[in-house]
């Protein structure tokens, strides 16, 4: 495993673990998965030195935080914990509840990394960031970190909160690279991190999926990048990934993760459905991409253009019910 360059207390693992699916329902992995195997890839990950674990109170409505603090268990100390608030009524005190409510659930004494999901778009950064500092005097909560923000936003939760916002969390894989133009840059030049959620685009990068065999999940189904036409578009990026994959007899999704994570400032937290893919998850933090294969990629997600806008709508309803 390889991990940031931070500075904080506990090491950041470069490949983290997402629970979005632990006891979220749309993912339609079921009881077992929740009561037994989310278990035991907790338990593999911290084996395969994986530090970062992150949830949110959202997230099957407090489920994740409960089953994951279960996995953890009594190894919680050496993870580097991280969940989020939801800020509907993001008052300072009403913050400060909602950590405490999020720890319980986790069973933690400390949060490492307490993120704000969402800008809110009616209530500016100073009350939430208020609450922050109060629950970092008390030492409940260690870092503070934010999600989904643009970086005007991110820089105005630090000037709020009156000291460094280690994070944002956003989507960054190759197809979505928005990240590149300025959250990067700043994350490199002031010591931050960018921690990339759907890095494998939902499992598009995984060349698991093409216009004849689309997923049949609720989440993904959902997702434009899954319509049929999107799909074949796709098709030379997935190939690319293939021809780099088998250089390094690796899988797509590997080399793709390993494309994600070669910036300094970016960790990944990809979910898993298994041991098997957690494992090979984690591997890909070993894979040096060599510079021709990186712009290779790189010059492939370039090209590709996929539908988007109202366009997709009728498409997608079309879709579901297999026309």
């Amino acid at each position: 495993m390889r991990y940031l360059s931070t500075g904080t207390d506990k090491q950041i693992s470069k490949i983290g673990l997402g629970t979005w699916q632990f006891g979220s329902r749309e993912w339609g992995y079921g009881s077992q998965y929740a009561d037994e195997v989310a278990q035991a890839i907790v338990g593999r990950a911290l084996e395969l030195g994986v530090t970062l674990f992150d949830t949110a109170e959202i997230y099957g409505f407090g489920r994740s935080e409960r089953i994951l603090g279960r996995a953890l268990g009594e190894k919680r100390e050496s993870a580097f914990l991280a969940t989020k608030i939801l800020p509907v009524l993001p008052v300072a005190p009403v913050v400060e509840q909602r950590a405490v409510a999020s720890a319980n659930r986790l069973g933690a004494h400390r949060l490492d990394l307490y993120q704000v999901h969402q800008a809110n778009p009616l209530v500016r950064d100073g009350t939430i960031m208020r609450g922050m500092r109060a629950l970092q005097r008390v030492g409940l909560v260690g870092e503070v970190g934010v999600s989904n923000y643009s970086l005007q936003r991110w820089r105005a939760a630090e000037d709020a909160l009156g000291s460094p916002v280690l994070s944002n969390q956003v989507p960054y894989s190759l197809v979505a690279r928005a990240p590149e133009q300025d959250l990067l840059p700043y994350a490199s030049s002031q010591g931050r991190v960018v921690l990339a959620y759907s890095p494998l685009a939902q499992g598009l990068l995984s060349g698991r999926y093409d216009s004849g065999n689309r997923p049949a999940n609720r989440v993904r189904a959902g997702n434009p990048l899954f319509l049929p036409e999107n799909l074949q578009r796709a098709s030379e990026l997935l190939a690319v990934l293939a021809e780099v994959a088998a250089a390094h007899s690796a899988t797509s999704a590997q080399i793709a993760l390993a494309w994600v994570i070669r910036h300094p400032a970016v960790a990944a937290i990809p979910g898993a459905s298994s041991v098997e893919q957690l494992e090979r998850n984690v591997a890909a933090a070993e894979i040096d991409l060599t510079d021709d294969q990186y712009q290779a990629l790189g010059d492939a997600a370039a090209r590709f253009r996929p539908l988007t806008g109202p366009a997709v709508f009728p498409r997608l309803a079309r879709a579901r019910i297999g026309r």
